[in-house]
Formats: structure tokens, C-alpha cells, sequence
């Protein structure tokens, strides 16, 4: 990102001027108070909101994309290379675990040969293969989120973005769902997770962006939370 602002259509100054290269690999929190333009900032990366100024740029597979300058109709191409995981899961409550999956493979045209062994490998991955013809009221919330995010990771991206993702979880499944993303991460995937959680942010040590009234007022490699929110 450089020189990013964000300004909402009410007037309301979310962004300020951010300048920020997160490289292939890294694992970083972004934190920060409510209202501090944290969201935003998750946000602006796989194209939900966009920036009213300033450069947001992705790399992914060999291939450069200015965010906010794209498109609307290359914006799927864009997000097949970031994978969401949201805090409130979003799975398909009608669809199975396989299904649920599945279903991401599906909305991309892919051959219908190559799904089922890749829906088995990220449901093994994420260690929930037992679970495979079960729906989601079936599951508990920890099993729910690891759905989501075999769902997310299922399509080979680049970049994962986890928005809160532990924020409706207890603290044992919160670190169930940590231990899983960092798995990810030593894949070799890009993961950014917007977090309340300061327990895994000072006990998981990675880099921290930590962002208030808009700016970015700290970025420091296994950093603390450092927030009372």
C-alpha cells in the first residue's frame, strides 16, 4: 500500500495516508482499537471497499494487480488468489463439509476430476476428514472455523486473510484455530489476521501493524498487542 486513504461516502476518515509492504510469506497481525480503521484496511486487500486514494498493489503468482485500479469484472480472477476466513464462518447450511468445500472449487470451473482429491487433502490438512458428510449445525464452532478454512486455502491462494477469526471462539479452540493457520504459513501461504485476541498476538509472536485513528503507528516484527479494547 502507498499513500492509501479511505474515506467513507458519510465523511468519515477511516485510512490516512498508509504505507505498508507485507512480502511473501510473512504471517502478520494487524490490530488495533474498534474504530481504528482495522477493518478497512482487511478490507481494501481482496477489494470489499476501495481506496479513494493512493496505490494498493498484489503479487501473486508471477502476476501484479493495482486493487483499486482493477476492473469489476477482473475483480474473481483477483480473489481467486486470497482466500477470506470471517469471524462468523459463512458456511452454507444446507451443504455439507465436502459440499461446502467443494463448492469453491466449483464456482471457478474446476474440472470436475480434480475436486474431490483436493477437498480431501485440505479437509485432512485442516484435520477434519472424519467430518466430511457432516453439516455445519453438526459441528462445533472450532470445527466450523477450520472449515472455513480448508474452504479458503482450497484453491491454492497466494494470500489468506483472516478477519477476526477466533472473535467468537473460547480460548483452547482459539489456539486450535491459530496452530492451523500457522500450518498454512509454513506452506509457504501469506496470511494477514486482524485480531482482538492480544492473548495470541503476545503469545504467538509474529509481526505486528498496529493501527489507530487511521494510521499505522506501529509495525514491528513479534511484536505485542499493546491495545486495551
Amino acid at each position: 500500500m502507498q499513500d492509501v486513504w479511505k474515506t467513507y461516502p458519510n465523511g468519515t476518515v477511516a485510512l490516512q495516508g498508509i504505507e505498508v509492504c507485507i512480502k511473501s510469506g510473512e504471517f502478520v497481525y494487524v490490530v488495533g482499537p474498534s474504530g481504528s480503521g482495522k477493518s478497512t484496511f482487511i478490507k481494501l486487500m481482496y477489494r470489499e471497499e476501495t481506496a479513494s486514494k493512493g496505490q494498493i498493489m498484489l503479487t501473486a503468482d508471477g502476476e501484479t494487480f493495482a486493487i483499486s485500479r482493477i476492473k469489476e469484472k477482473q475483480i474473481p480472477y483477483v480473489r481467486r488468489k486470497i482466500g477470506v476466513v470471517f469471524q462468523d464462518f459463512k458456511l452454507l447450511p444446507r451443504l455439507t463439509v465436502y459440499e461446502n468445500v467443494a463448492f469453491a472449487m466449483e464456482v471457478i470451473e474446476t474440472p470436475v476430476k480434480d475436486i474431490k482429491p483436493r477437498v480431501m487433502e485440505v479437509l485432512e490438512l485442516v484435520r477434519l476428514k472424519h467430518k466430511a458428510r457432516s453439516l455445519p449445525d453438526q459441528l462445533s464452532g472450532g470445527e466450523q472455523q477450520r472449515v472455513a478454512i480448508a474452504r479458503a486455502i482450497v484453491n491454492n491462494p497466494s494470500i489468506i486473510i483472516a478477519d477476526e477469526p477466533t472473535g467468537n471462539l473460547d480460548p483452547e479452540t482459539s489456539m486450535d484455530i491459530m496452530q492451523t493457520l500457522l500450518d498454512i504459513n509454513r506452506r509457504g501461504t501469506t496470511v494477514v489476521m486482524a485480531t482482538h485476541n492480544k492473548e495470541i498476538v503476545n503469545t504467538v509472536r509474529k509481526r505486528v501493524i498496529a493501527i489507530e485513528a487511521g494510521r499505522i503507528i506501529r509495525d514491528e516484527q513479534r511484536g505485542e498487542y499493546g491495545y486495551e479494547d
